[in-house]
């Protein structure tokens, strides 16, 4: 049985049925947390709970969608009962889509908000205020990514939602602060998940079996695996950002203060995503 501070803790994690979520639930499940996993596709959940358990931890799972109306209390009140208590939430569900904004429906573009965004910031008010009503304190995390501190071409939407996401965790860290709960955002760069081919699927896109496109420098490719060392770095230590890479880190602080230096390779960017996706989807709904 494993030994150390988060040991017999409880944490809840939305998209976790894959990914950064599944990679961090056998890590939090490695290191003595009890995890309950939330997905819209049971099955999928079902799998990465079997992987855990054997291996000896231990886990629950919940299948729904985190924008359904009340979906937070009933994730929170399902945990609770499962274990006792929650100590962590990790908000990672979400998705993209490589579509220029101007032919993106207003449907798509709110759907986007309501699951990346809106359910995120749901399931933290809702925990915290169940911490603060009991004076516990505890930790919430959100999956935001690189893309919050500087957007591409054809991802204008998907990085309006993770910019909302760190705004708004970055916030909360400073109200939630005085009753002992931690936030943190989580800034992952290309990451070898299921991400890519479904934001391609809905955009239309062949990726022939890549997970990521390839165009994409390796230097920016990680593995889910590393996303999750360094969100239980995170859960040891605290921090504000969870940056798993220095150097695009810097990068992005480059970019925020000379963004002239970015619209060369914006507009490189553009010219080949134009060329992917095509006339029609750079034209036509």
């Amino acid at each position: 049985m494993a030994i150390g501070p988060l040991s017999g803790k409880v944490a809840v994690i939305t998209g976790g049925n894959s990914g950064i979520g599944a990679a961090t639930a056998h890590a939090l499940a490695a290191h003595g947390m009890a995890v309950v996993l939330s997905a819209r596709r049971h099955d999928r959940l079902a799998t990465v709970a079997d992987s855990i358990r054997a291996k000896g931890g231990r886990v629950h799972t919940f299948a729904c969608d985190v924008a359904a109306p009340n979906a937070s209390l009933h994730l929170l009140d399902e945990a609770e009962r499962s274990f006792g208590g929650v100590d962590v939430v990790f908000a990672n569900a979400g998705y993209g889509m490589e579509r220029a904004h101007h032919v993106t429906t207003d449907a798509d573009f709110r759907r986007m908000f309501e699951v990346n965004f809106f359910a995120s910031v749901d399931l933290f008010s809702q925990t915290a205020r169940r911490w603060i009503a009991r004076k516990q304190r505890g930790h919430l995390l959100m999956t935001s990514s690189c893309v919050a501190k500087f957007t591409l071409p054809y991802f204008g939407a998907y990085a309006a939602t993770k910019a909302s996401q760190a705004m708004m965790c970055r916030a909360m860290r400073f109200e939630l602060e005085p009753y002992g709960i931690e936030v943190s955002s989580v800034h992952p760069v290309s990451t070898i998940t299921d991400f890519f081919t479904e934001s391609a699927a809905r955009s239309g896109i062949p990726m022939h079996g890549k997970k990521i496109p390839s165009h994409t420098p390796k230097i920016f490719v990680q593995h889910p695996e590393q996303v999750a060392r360094a969100i239980v770095r995170c859960l040891q230590k605290p921090s504000s950002e969870v940056w798993t890479s220095r150097t695009v880190r810097l990068a992005a602080g480059v970019i925020t203060a000379f963004p002239w230096i970015f619209d060369r390779a914006c507009r490189r960017e553009a010219a080949r995503s134009r060329r992917h996706l095509g006339e029609k989807a750079a034209h036509e709904f």
